[in-house]
């Protein structure tokens, strides 16, 4: 089979990238390369430009007739950027993609794997969460994907896309081997700033500790970013089976399958490093919730698929990433 990747040299789009070149599928890879890589992994087409250029998209079909899907992975992700600037994400987030499903549909392309977040979901109680949960983003980001997965959903009930949706969970880690991994140096998530505070020297705040959960510290579902790529290997490879002409749109969650709270991250990043990382409580923020973890039953039937790496395993394999990154960023 033949695979479009948009955004596929960024964080997650080059692992499934990689992961589909290592299962033997054909790789195209487009990315505008404002968050991503210097370019594709060997053994993928590369093209560079904006997902929805309909020259590019144009071009990019003469020299590949046979594109059997699209993974639609490029998209604006940080979410305080978002609320600062909520008009630039719709406009990529939704408007661009409008712009890439109608070349899709005039090329006859309706294979659609859709990169959508836990985010949409409405998590406040710390429970698990099926794809049945209220959808409440609460994020501008947050509801860009919600908008885009309920456009989706339109486009296949009229018969012109088929697709499935796999709402991702919190991706760390990196690729296991190091090919590729988060290319920004001071990410906002909590393994980033895990390891800004090591490195730095400061403490780790842990930000609210009342949240009803096991320690009243917010908890989490840390999905491994290799085991999420294999992911999409399976969505691609069985394709046709899950999202038919009976039943052309599908959802479903990507995550471990169970939750690890904060405070239970900070322990095991602290027995991984093996030093003495200094652990705060802190204040809660603006816009936080006590959160929660997937419910992967669907995953599991679908996809045939678990996740298989532990946090302990993203945890070493981000600091192995981040020394990395820092070799190449000193070189270049």
């Amino acid at each position: 089979m033949k695979v479009l990747i948009t955004g596929g040299a960024g964080f997650i789009g080059s692992a499934v990238a990689l992961a589909c070149l290592d299962h033997d599928l054909d790789v195209i890879v487009l990315d505008d390369l404002s968050a991503g890589v210097d370019g594709a992994p060997d053994g993928a087409s590369a093209y560079i430009g904006d997902f929805a250029d309909p020259v590019l998209l144009d071009r990019i079909v003469h020299e590949h007739p046979d594109i059997d899907a699209v993974v639609h992975c490029a998209a604006k992700t940080v979410v305080p950027e978002s609320v600062a600037d909520p008009l630039q994400y719709y406009a990529t987030n939704v408007g661009k993609t409008i712009g890439l499903l109608a070349e899709l549909r005039r090329h006859g392309i309706e294979r659609f794997v859709f990169s959508s977040s836990a985010s949409v979901y409405r998590a406040e109680d710390g429970t698990g969460i099926d794809e049945s949960a209220p959808i409440e983003p609460g994020s501008p980001y947050a509801a860009t994907k919600a908008m885009t997965e309920r456009m989706l959903s339109d486009l296949a009930a009229a018969g012109q896309a088929r697709v499935i949706a796999l709402r991702y969970f919190n991706p760390i880690g990196a690729d296991p081997v190091g090919r590729t991994g988060l290319r920004n140096p001071d990410p906002s998530h909590v393994v980033g700033k895990l390891i800004g505070a090591r490195d730095r020297g400061e403490s780790f705040v842990i930000t609210g500790v009342d949240w009803p959960t096991r320690d009243g510290s917010g908890i989490r579902d840390f999905v491994h970013v290799w085991d999420l790529a294999l992911a999409h290997v399976r969505a691609v490879e069985r394709f046709d089976g899950i999202a038919t002409p009976a039943v052309p749109y599908r959802v479903m969650n990507i995550g471990v399958g169970e939750g690890i709270t904060v405070r239970e991250l900070a322990a095991a990043f602290q027995r991984v490093v093996g030093d003495g990382l200094v652990v705060v409580e802190g204040d809660r923020r603006p816009g936080d919730s006590a959160g929660g973890f997937a419910v992967v039953d669907r995953a599991h039937e679908l996809l045939g698929w678990r996740a298989e790496r532990t946090v302990e395993d993203g945890l070493r394999d981000s600091l192995a990433w981040a020394a990395k990154l820092r070799e190449l960023n000193a070189a270049s």
